[in-house]
């Protein structure tokens, strides 16, 4: 199944450590040179705007798509190549969904947690057969993988969700398996 676009799902906070910035300023630059599109939540401050700022830097083509409340609040990332503005949060991680071909989670807050359970419950329930990749860079996510394989020893998740998604410790792994997905 051919990549055409990527949809990252990541940090708006300005307050996160730097290394998260460099994360995603080098994941935008990746998916720009691959030649992919990116998608992201279309905010311009934070990790979120590190990413979206290395993809055009790159000269890739960038889709932001986000709610309208936080339009109002001025973060909205006007110099996205598309702007999407949505009537709620709900309708944006349906379009999020709807425009990738590939999924990346990059650290992040509640929201980005939020939408990495989503979309690899999409995936167990044969949604979608998109590739999901959780980019663990500095360790994020690993007490998220350690409560996932608690689950799964309790048997409140089933072993089988284990395939489903991909973990990185760094960019260019993530962007080694989703060429070697988009190249099957």
């Amino acid at each position: 199944m051919p990549i055409h676009a990527v949809t990252v799902y990541c940090s708006s906070s300005r307050r996160v450590d730097r290394i998260f910035f460099e994360a995603a300023g080098e994941l935008g630059h990746a998916i720009a040179t691959e030649g992919w599109r990116l998608v992201y939540g279309g905010n311009r401050i934070g990790p979120m705007g590190a990413l979206a700022d290395a993809a055009r830097a790159a000269g890739g083509s960038v889709t932001g798509i986000t709610p309208q409340l936080l339009v109002k609040k001025g973060i909205a990332d006007d110099q996205c190549h598309e702007l999407i503005v949505t009537s709620s949060m709900r309708q944006r991680k349906e379009l999020l969904e709807q425009h990738g071909d590939a999924f990346v989670a990059l650290p992040g807050g509640l929201g980005t947690l939020e939408e990495v359970f989503e979309i690899i419950v999409g995936r167990q329930l044969d949604v979608h057969a998109k590739p999901i990749v959780l980019l663990n860079i500095d360790g994020f996510y690993q007490p998220l993988l350690s409560m996932i394989e608690q689950g799964i020893s309790r048997q409140f998740i089933k072993p089988e969700i284990r395939p489903l998604y991909f973990v990185a410790g760094k960019v260019r792994d993530a962007m080694i398996h989703l060429r070697q997905w988009s190249s099957t």
